[in-house]
């Protein structure tokens, strides 16, 4: 990749000649100034990817958010650690960063439910996104973060990353350069779920915004188990690990047989979910099976270990989490990746992102792509959700035919002051929240 200038970064609102026009950004980086750049959510996601971000010359990382007082001051002394000062800022409220007008570029690592509001406040501002997966909590949702996106001409990275890391690519490669022959079927291996049993209600830790954290999501009792890691397995907040790991491999899935823009056309399956009164309420035990409208099929398995494998009439190739690669026949693995080839690769995902911030090429994981791939775990959950039987998808349209329950699930309700409900797409996102 390009060697870019360390040359030093403007400050304040030098940076900006005004506000950013509908449609497009004011701000853009030239090549021999710096990246400023913001991260929202300091978790486990969220410090791995502030990790990555700091061994980049290029970005100057100026502040932090956390809703969580212990999260935060952890994200602000790392970053003053690695800057050698104390100017990090340190924001409860995404809001003070999405205000400040010298901050070109942003990560999102909140919990899925918070994902598709700031990626469009973030957009509206004038600034880049990386936001993790998945890119939306609904299919609904990514529609209209994948299309204000294009609205506002904002470089987007989903933080689906085994995109950028050699072992996946080569099985993905694999599969499109006609290696395998014709492709027939695709199989992702994602894990079980997880239950937590019936929780009591806790008071709130001190530090910790939890009406914030709730955001759009439904009023609910405090529970430590509800949040931080855990809110994984629950859907007011997330999807499983359809949405969770499903992501990453349903992903690739769809990239390596040219239909990362589009969908299945069919949906079935069967499920176990966690007892009526336990916490956790996303399924245990899954497996889901889909078709194109070619005839090809993938199929979901809650199996280990986690990986994607692609048959053809010429073989067949897998990659699985731990980098590993297998094949029959074996020549297929000629020239393939180690492991540990793979894994210094790993902050490639976001050097991806800040080539794109100065050349303005869009990202490995753009923004359509990331809609569609959240999407096709969507679809899986509510397959499972309604029984298993099947449901037909028109990808175009983007619903299902003849069924009006399914498709009322493609979108939740979403409560004031953070919902996108009747948003048109152009005005303030966080108007009503600043009322």
């Amino acid at each position: 990749m390009s060697q870019i200038s360390r040359r030093g970064f403007l400050k304040g609102s030098a940076l900006v000649a005004g506000a950013m026009a509908a449609g497009s950004r004011v701000r853009r980086v030239s090549a021999n100034e710096r990246i400023t750049f913001a991260a929202i959510g300091i978790g486990g996601m969220g410090r791995f990817d502030l990790g990555m971000f700091l061994t980049q010359p290029e970005l100057q990382v100026v502040a932090v958010s956390d809703v969580d007082r212990a999260r935060l001051e952890f994200g602000k002394s790392t970053v003053d650690k690695n800057n050698g000062n104390s100017d990090c800022a340190a924001y409860p409220d995404f809001r003070e960063i999405i205000a400040r007008k010298d901050i070109d570029a942003v990560l999102i690592a909140t919990p899925d439910h918070w994902h598709a509001l700031i990626s469009i406040a973030a957009a509206q501002a004038g600034k880049d996104v990386y936001c993790e997966k998945p890119m939306s909590l609904t299919v609904g949702e990514g529609r209209i973060v994948a299309d204000a996106m294009a609205r506002y001409k904002t470089v987007y990275q989903s933080g689906t990353q085994r995109r950028s890391i050699p072992c996946f690519r080569y099985a993905v490669d694999s599969a499109r350069e006609g290696k395998l022959g014709k492709i027939h079927a695709v199989h992702t291996y994602l894990e079980p779920g997880h239950v937590a049993g019936p929780q009591p209600e806790q008071p709130v830790p001190e530090g910790f915004d939890y009406g914030r954290w709730l955001g759009q999501a439904p009023e609910a009792p405090y529970t430590a188990k509800r949040c931080h890691q855990n809110f994984r397995w629950i859907y007011d907040y997330s999807g499983g690990q359809l949405t969770d790991i499903g992501v990453h491999f349903n992903d690739l899935a769809q990239w390596g047989v040219d239909k990362d823009l589009s969908a299945p056309v069919e949906f079935e399956g069967n499920a176990e979910f966690p007892p009526a009164d336990d916490l956790f309420n996303t399924p245990m035990h899954y497996n889901v099976k889909t078709k194109y409208a070619d005839g090809l099929t993938l199929e979901m398995h809650d199996g280990s270990p986690r990986s994607v494998r692609f048959e053809g009439e010429g073989g067949w190739i897998c990659v699985d989490d731990d980098g590993k690669l297998t094949a029959d026949p074996i020549s297929l693995l000629d020239g393939a990746p180690t492991k540990r080839e793979a894994y210094t690769a790993i902050a490639y995902h976001q050097r991806n992102f800040i080539e794109s911030i100065y050349s303005r090429k869009p990202t490995i994981a753009p923004p359509e792509v990331a809609h569609r791939s959240a999407s096709l775990c969507h679809l899986a959950n509510i397959c499972l959700r309604l029984g298993g039987g099947k449901l037909v998808w028109d990808p175009a349209t983007e619903k299902f035919n003849g069924n009006d329950e399914a498709n009322t699930m493609l979108n939740r309700t979403q409560r004031q002051p953070w919902s996108l409900e009747g948003w048109d797409g152009k005005s303030d996102v966080l108007a009503a929240s600043r009322g």
